[in-house]
Protein backbone atom coordinates (compact mmCIF):
# COMPACT_ATOMS: atom_id res chain seq x y z
CA UNK A 1 0.00 0.00 0.00
CA UNK A 2 2.45 2.55 0.84
CA UNK A 3 4.41 1.63 -2.25
CA UNK A 4 1.37 2.35 -4.56
CA UNK A 5 0.73 5.46 -2.64
CA UNK A 6 4.40 6.89 -3.60
CA UNK A 7 3.44 5.59 -7.14
CA UNK A 8 0.60 7.48 -7.18
CA UNK A 9 2.84 10.80 -5.63
CA UNK A 10 4.96 9.91 -8.41
CA UNK A 11 2.48 10.73 -10.51
CA UNK A 12 1.04 14.13 -9.80
CA UNK A 13 0.56 16.25 -12.33
CA UNK A 14 1.39 20.39 -11.41
CA UNK A 15 -2.37 20.87 -11.49
CA UNK A 16 -2.88 18.08 -8.81
CA UNK A 17 0.41 19.61 -6.43
CA UNK A 18 -1.12 23.32 -6.61
CA UNK A 19 -4.43 21.73 -5.55
CA UNK A 20 -2.68 20.05 -3.19
CA UNK A 21 -0.39 22.58 -1.66
CA UNK A 22 -3.67 25.37 -1.70
CA UNK A 23 -5.71 23.09 0.40
CA UNK A 24 -3.30 22.30 3.06
CA UNK A 25 -2.16 25.96 3.23
CA UNK A 26 -6.32 26.95 3.39
CA UNK A 27 -6.00 24.62 6.40
CA UNK A 28 -3.11 26.03 7.39
CA UNK A 29 -3.89 29.16 7.51
CA UNK A 30 -6.94 28.71 9.21
CA UNK A 31 -4.97 28.81 12.49
CA UNK A 32 -3.95 32.26 12.18
CA UNK A 33 -6.50 35.29 13.06
CA UNK A 34 -5.91 37.07 10.34
CA UNK A 35 -5.05 36.57 6.52
CA UNK A 36 -3.75 39.76 6.31
CA UNK A 37 -0.96 39.83 8.84
CA UNK A 38 -0.23 36.30 8.09
CA UNK A 39 0.58 37.70 4.46
CA UNK A 40 2.66 40.28 6.14
CA UNK A 41 4.85 38.50 7.92
CA UNK A 42 5.07 35.38 5.46
CA UNK A 43 5.84 38.71 3.18
CA UNK A 44 3.43 37.44 0.43
CA UNK A 45 1.40 39.24 -1.60
CA UNK A 46 -2.78 38.88 -0.22
CA UNK A 47 -3.45 38.39 -4.31
CA UNK A 48 -0.65 36.35 -4.80
CA UNK A 49 -1.28 34.42 -1.59
CA UNK A 50 -5.05 33.97 -2.78
CA UNK A 51 -3.52 32.01 -6.06
CA UNK A 52 -1.90 29.28 -3.91
CA UNK A 53 -5.00 29.32 -1.73
CA UNK A 54 -6.96 28.48 -5.41
CA UNK A 55 -4.36 26.15 -6.79
CA UNK A 56 -4.53 28.68 -9.28
CA UNK A 57 -0.43 29.26 -8.86
CA UNK A 58 2.26 27.54 -7.19
CA UNK A 59 5.60 29.35 -4.91
CA UNK A 60 8.78 30.15 -5.88
CA UNK A 61 11.20 27.41 -4.01
CA UNK A 62 12.33 29.99 -1.78
CA UNK A 63 9.08 31.27 -0.89
CA UNK A 64 7.79 27.69 -0.24
CA UNK A 65 11.04 27.49 2.08
CA UNK A 66 9.39 30.17 4.22
CA UNK A 67 6.31 29.25 4.27
CA UNK A 68 7.13 25.55 5.33
CA UNK A 69 9.50 27.52 7.56
CA UNK A 70 6.46 29.54 9.34
CA UNK A 71 4.13 26.68 9.90
CA UNK A 72 7.00 24.09 11.25
CA UNK A 73 6.08 21.88 7.94
CA UNK A 74 7.77 20.30 5.24
CA UNK A 75 7.62 19.76 1.19
CA UNK A 76 5.24 16.99 2.18
CA UNK A 77 2.53 19.67 2.09
CA UNK A 78 2.27 19.29 -1.66
CA UNK A 79 1.76 15.35 -1.92
CA UNK A 80 -0.38 14.50 0.87
CA UNK A 81 -3.30 15.70 3.07
CA UNK A 82 -2.30 17.57 5.94
CA UNK A 83 -3.91 15.48 8.39
CA UNK A 84 -1.82 12.32 7.15
CA UNK A 85 1.23 13.48 7.90
CA UNK A 86 3.14 11.58 10.57
CA UNK A 87 4.28 14.05 12.96
CA UNK A 88 7.90 14.20 14.81
CA UNK A 89 7.85 12.50 18.74
CA UNK A 90 8.82 15.57 20.76
CA UNK A 91 10.95 15.42 23.95
CA UNK A 92 8.19 15.31 25.23
CA UNK A 93 6.63 12.56 24.02
CA UNK A 94 10.19 10.45 24.36
CA UNK A 95 9.65 7.12 26.23
CA UNK A 96 11.81 8.12 28.65
CA UNK A 97 9.50 10.78 30.36
CA UNK A 98 6.26 10.11 28.10
CA UNK A 99 4.26 8.81 31.26
CA UNK A 100 5.68 12.14 33.63
CA UNK A 101 5.94 15.25 31.51
CA UNK A 102 4.55 14.06 28.21
CA UNK A 103 1.09 12.32 30.12
CA UNK A 104 -2.05 13.60 28.75
CA UNK A 105 -0.72 16.52 26.67
CA UNK A 106 -2.97 15.77 24.05
CA UNK A 107 -5.98 15.88 26.45
CA UNK A 108 -6.80 19.36 26.65
CA UNK A 109 -10.51 19.59 26.71
CA UNK A 110 -12.02 23.16 25.35
CA UNK A 111 -13.99 23.60 28.22
CA UNK A 112 -11.23 23.52 30.29
CA UNK A 113 -8.75 25.93 28.05
CA UNK A 114 -10.87 26.99 24.97
CA UNK A 115 -9.38 28.36 21.77
CA UNK A 116 -9.36 32.17 21.50
CA UNK A 117 -7.77 35.48 22.07
CA UNK A 118 -7.17 35.77 25.74
CA UNK A 119 -6.39 39.16 27.38
CA UNK A 120 -3.94 38.79 30.03
CA UNK A 121 -2.54 41.30 32.69
CA UNK A 122 0.55 40.55 35.41
CA UNK A 123 2.76 42.76 37.38
CA UNK A 124 5.90 43.72 35.46
CA UNK A 125 9.15 41.97 35.45
CA UNK A 126 11.23 45.28 35.25
CA UNK A 127 9.09 47.89 36.18
CA UNK A 128 8.22 47.72 40.06
CA UNK A 129 5.24 50.05 39.79
CA UNK A 130 3.99 49.25 36.40
CA UNK A 131 1.23 45.88 35.34
CA UNK A 132 2.41 44.81 31.75
CA UNK A 133 -0.97 44.07 29.70
CA UNK A 134 -1.14 42.11 26.24
CA UNK A 135 -2.93 39.69 23.91
CA UNK A 136 -2.18 35.95 23.28
CA UNK A 137 -4.09 33.44 21.14
CA UNK A 138 -4.65 29.78 21.84
CA UNK A 139 -5.41 26.96 19.13
CA UNK A 140 -5.47 23.66 18.55
CA UNK A 141 -3.19 21.68 16.04
CA UNK A 142 -1.93 18.10 15.54
CA UNK A 143 -3.68 17.32 19.03
CA UNK A 144 -1.70 19.75 20.98
CA UNK A 145 -2.74 22.89 22.53
CA UNK A 146 -0.53 26.20 21.70
CA UNK A 147 -0.59 29.77 22.57
CA UNK A 148 0.87 32.53 20.60
CA UNK A 149 1.70 36.44 21.21
CA UNK A 150 3.75 39.21 20.95
CA UNK A 151 5.52 41.23 23.29
CA UNK A 152 4.24 45.00 23.63
CA UNK A 153 6.48 47.65 21.32
CA UNK A 154 6.90 49.72 24.30
CA UNK A 155 8.11 47.24 27.06
CA UNK A 156 10.77 45.68 24.08
CA UNK A 157 12.02 49.41 23.64
CA UNK A 158 12.53 50.50 27.05
CA UNK A 159 14.53 47.41 27.40
CA UNK A 160 16.87 48.25 24.31
CA UNK A 161 15.35 45.41 21.97
CA UNK A 162 13.97 45.22 17.97
CA UNK A 163 10.57 46.44 18.18
CA UNK A 164 10.10 44.25 14.87
CA UNK A 165 7.11 41.67 14.54
CA UNK A 166 9.72 38.46 14.57
CA UNK A 167 11.45 39.90 17.45
CA UNK A 168 8.93 40.55 19.53
CA UNK A 169 6.66 37.06 18.62
CA UNK A 170 6.70 34.27 21.51
CA UNK A 171 4.99 30.97 21.18
CA UNK A 172 4.59 27.96 23.47
CA UNK A 173 2.67 24.66 24.42
CA UNK A 174 0.03 24.35 26.91
CA UNK A 175 0.29 21.42 29.02
CA UNK A 176 -2.57 20.19 31.56
CA UNK A 177 -2.23 20.48 35.02
CA UNK A 178 -4.27 18.67 38.08
CA UNK A 179 -6.24 21.86 38.77
CA UNK A 180 -5.26 23.60 35.62
CA UNK A 181 -3.21 24.46 32.50
CA UNK A 182 0.47 25.46 31.98
CA UNK A 183 2.55 27.19 29.18
CA UNK A 184 6.13 27.22 28.47
CA UNK A 185 6.88 30.16 26.77
CA UNK A 186 9.55 31.56 24.73
CA UNK A 187 10.92 33.63 21.62
CA UNK A 188 12.33 32.52 18.19
CA UNK A 189 15.36 30.38 18.22
CA UNK A 190 16.45 31.88 22.54
CA UNK A 191 17.41 30.44 25.63
CA UNK A 192 15.25 32.09 27.97
CA UNK A 193 11.68 30.42 29.14
CA UNK A 194 9.05 31.46 30.84
CA UNK A 195 6.92 28.84 32.56
CA UNK A 196 3.14 30.33 33.37
CA UNK A 197 0.80 28.30 35.60
CA UNK A 198 -3.62 29.41 35.02
CA UNK A 199 -6.29 28.09 37.38
CA UNK A 200 -10.01 28.99 36.56
CA UNK A 201 -11.69 31.32 38.78
CA UNK A 202 -14.05 29.89 40.49
CA UNK A 203 -16.91 32.57 40.46
CA UNK A 204 -19.97 33.60 37.87
CA UNK A 205 -17.09 34.80 35.60
CA UNK A 206 -15.77 31.52 34.67
CA UNK A 207 -13.90 32.98 31.41
CA UNK A 208 -11.30 34.21 33.97
CA UNK A 209 -7.87 32.41 34.94
CA UNK A 210 -5.54 33.61 37.17
CA UNK A 211 -2.07 32.07 38.40
CA UNK A 212 1.61 33.26 37.90
CA UNK A 213 4.12 33.60 35.59
CA UNK A 214 7.93 32.80 36.28
CA UNK A 215 11.13 33.81 33.85
CA UNK A 216 14.61 31.86 33.92
CA UNK A 217 16.93 34.67 34.85
CA UNK A 218 19.49 35.35 37.36
CA UNK A 219 18.05 37.01 40.78
CA UNK A 220 18.38 40.81 41.12
CA UNK A 221 17.68 43.37 43.90
CA UNK A 222 15.22 45.04 41.40
CA UNK A 223 13.72 42.72 38.89
CA UNK A 224 11.30 40.36 39.52
CA UNK A 225 11.57 36.49 38.58
CA UNK A 226 7.64 35.82 39.22
CA UNK A 227 4.50 37.27 39.43
CA UNK A 228 0.77 36.99 39.47
CA UNK A 229 -0.97 36.84 36.35
CA UNK A 230 -4.88 37.07 35.28
CA UNK A 231 -5.82 35.74 31.75
CA UNK A 232 -9.50 36.59 30.36
CA UNK A 233 -10.53 34.64 27.62
CA UNK A 234 -12.37 37.19 24.62
CA UNK A 235 -13.20 34.03 22.35
CA UNK A 236 -13.11 34.58 18.69
CA UNK A 237 -11.56 37.69 16.53
CA UNK A 238 -14.11 40.91 17.42
CA UNK A 239 -14.24 43.84 18.20
CA UNK A 240 -13.38 43.32 21.88
CA UNK A 241 -10.45 41.88 20.84
CA UNK A 242 -9.37 44.82 18.74
CA UNK A 243 -10.10 47.48 21.48
CA UNK A 244 -7.00 44.91 24.06
CA UNK A 245 -4.63 44.77 20.98
CA UNK A 246 -4.92 48.80 21.42
CA UNK A 247 -4.11 48.97 25.23
CA UNK A 248 -1.62 46.29 25.34
CA UNK A 249 1.81 47.74 27.17
CA UNK A 250 2.43 49.17 30.25
CA UNK A 251 -0.04 50.67 32.48
CA UNK A 252 -0.48 51.79 36.02
CA UNK A 253 -2.37 49.28 38.50
CA UNK A 254 -5.07 52.58 38.62
CA UNK A 255 -5.83 51.98 34.80
CA UNK A 256 -6.37 48.12 35.05
CA UNK A 257 -9.89 46.73 34.78
CA UNK A 258 -11.22 46.70 37.90
CA UNK A 259 -11.86 42.54 38.09
CA UNK A 260 -7.93 42.11 36.71
CA UNK A 261 -7.02 44.23 39.85
CA UNK A 262 -9.36 42.46 42.55
CA UNK A 263 -7.75 39.05 40.93
CA UNK A 264 -3.91 40.66 40.02
CA UNK A 265 -3.87 41.65 43.88
CA UNK A 266 -0.77 44.18 43.20
CA UNK A 267 -0.82 45.36 46.83
CA UNK A 268 -0.55 42.19 48.50
CA UNK A 269 2.93 40.42 48.17
CA UNK A 270 3.57 37.16 45.99
CA UNK A 271 4.77 34.26 47.54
Amino acid sequence: MVKNDKIQNQDMSPADLRKMFGENLRILAKTYPSVSQLCRELGINRTQFNRYLSGESFPRPDVLHRICSFFGVDARILLEPIDTLETERGVLNHPLIDDYIGAGMTDIPQDVFPNGFYRFSRLSFTEADLVITGLVYVFRRDNHTFIRGYEAKEGMRQQGLPTDPTTREFRGVILPQEDGVAALVSHRRTMATSFNYLSRVASFQNHYWTGYATRTVRETVTGRRAARLVYEHLGAFGPEVLQAARKVGFCSTEELIPYHRKLLQPERPFS
